[in-house]
């Protein structure tokens, strides 16, 4: 009986884990003294390392103390300190509007090109309401692995 519940334990600690480790970003905020109208609790990236030429999904869950209604996406991407890329989408795209006050969650999915360069990146996300007012700012890293997927052809 004793081994049994050790076993759940040992189970329920490591899903914990693996939990963890799967949202686990080193998320900041671009400036630290704002107060941000959204809050960003955790970023997920899917699959983590980022692959080449395969769908990624990006999902950041956050909380809003208003309700929004619509606004943007401004998102930049660096590679080694160079800026390289940038995008805006449409808010009502990447999450269902109007968003409530409390929790939601953000999610963008994409496809990388297969000559994209492997290795560190840095992406920062300025969420926008319809009046073009900052409601959040954050920047994290992310990884894209060095398998190829010119191989999968």
């Amino acid at each position: 009986m004793e081994s049994i519940i050790k076993f759940k334990v040992m189970i329920v600690l490591s899903l914990c884990l693996v939990v963890r480790l799967t949202q686990a970003k080193d998320i900041q905020y671009c400036d630290k003294k704002a107060e941000y109208g959204v809050e960003v609790k955790g970023v997920e990236i899917s699959p983590d390392p980022v692959a080449r030429g395969k769908t990624a999904t990006f999902s950041i869950t956050a909380n809003t103390d208003k309700a929004i209604s619509g606004g943007k996406l401004v998102i930049d991407v660096s590679y080694f300190g160079w800026h390289i890329h940038s995008e805006t989408h449409d808010l009502c795209d990447e999450t269902s509007c109007p968003v409530s006050i409390g929790d939601f969650v953000v999610a963008h999915s994409q496809i990388l090109p297969g000559f994209t360069p492997p290795g560190s990146y840095s992406l920062k996300m300025k969420m926008l309401d319809g009046n073009k007012g900052e409601l959040t700012c954050i920047t994290f890293d992310f990884d894209i692995g060095f398998a190829s997927s010119v191989a999968d052809i």
